[in-house]
């Protein structure tokens, strides 16, 4: 009697969908050991000084790891929590925080941790995942809040004065990654309940250009996370569930994948967020494993090109 018989593929944790395996494909290697424990890291971004900042989802931490693979802490533990973080063009670090699923903020920090000023206040209503700086000196950030059945979140920009809060794409279901590329006039942005990526060209800083909202990329399975751009305009987009980063060109068509070891197994799976060191094309990508084995890692890949140096007016 014929049947269904298991090979390889069909017994890995976390198989690469049909239309996915041709792509160009290269394995991460292990780079840091942060934790045995297994953190839930998030937010990863440099900073002017080329240290690697990253945060600590639950407890609100924000680590630093310098060239040298020093790791230090930036940031206490803290009732906030954090989930995404962008450097301004004084140094200062910007935090972005679902807070307890009810009430989201952003906040920002000396580099040193001190000095803390609240930007936007979790009595505003969002669950703020995600933010990007653009060459105006404001953000954008995305909100989390909604479900696949009920699409509450999106994409909303802030003034470089700190001032109004604009909507620029409502009705996304949990909005999650968002990224910016060096001409300022193109975000990218993940819808996690969806498993959408969007592309938003625009007119203006809080102005979507004729036709210049899109869905690109339909993902399969869990679930598309953080995003960042390099020098060429291609987005890569962590993809957490599923131990890799998928790339994507200027136009949104898939160009290449980077995946983590034992991923098949189980392992390394919680891959949130991403980070392409400036001028250089060394990417970093913050993990971790679960329940399984591993803990919380920081693994190391090269990109298709280096991130764009920092925006003169950020």
């Amino acid at each position: 009697m014929n049947g269904l018989n298991h090979n390889a593929l069909t017994r890995s944790a976390v198989p690469i969908p049909p239309c996915e395996r041709s792509l160009q494909t290269v394995e991460a290697q292990p780079y840091f050991s942060v934790s045995e424990a297994s953190l839930v890291l998030e937010g990863a971004v440099f900073d002017r000084n080329n240290n690697l900042l990253f945060v600590d989802v639950v407890t609100g931490r924000v680590f630093k790891l310098t060239p040298e693979r020093q790791l230090s802490i930036v940031l206490k533990e803290n009732t906030f929590g954090a989930s995404g973080l962008a450097v301004h063009k004084d140094g200062r670090i910007f935090i972005a925080s679902v807070g307890d699923m009810q009430r989201g903020s952003v906040r920002a920090i000396e580099p040193d941790g001190t000095r803390e000023q609240m930007v936007v206040a979790p009595d505003a209503g969002f669950l703020v995942n995600d933010l990007v700086f653009d060459n105006q000196g404001g953000f954008y950030f995305t909100d989390s809040r909604g479900n696949s059945a009920d699409p509450q979140g999106g994409v909303f920009y802030v003034s470089p004065n700190v001032g109004s809060i604009h909507t620029i794409l409502p009705g996304l279901a949990v909005g999650n990654g968002i990224a910016i590329d060096s001409a300022g006039s193109q975000i990218w942005a993940t819808e996690h309940a969806k498993n959408r990526l969007h592309r938003v060209r625009l007119s203006d800083a809080t102005t979507i250009a004729p036709f210049g909202s899109v869905v690109t990329y339909q993902f399969t399975g869990p679930a598309s996370d953080g995003a960042r751009v390099d020098s060429e305009g291609n987005v890569y987009v962590a993809i957490s569930g599923q131990g890799r980063v998928m790339v994507f060109n200027r136009n949104g068509l898939p160009i290449g994948q980077i995946v983590l070891p034992d991923r098949d197994k189980g392992r390394n799976l919680k891959s949130t967020s991403l980070a392409i060191r400036p001028g250089h094309h060394e990417l970093f990508i913050v993990t971790n494993s679960g329940n399984e084995p591993g803990g919380a890692m920081i693994f190391r890949s090269g990109a298709f090109a280096p991130a764009p140096l920092p925006f003169s007016h950020q």
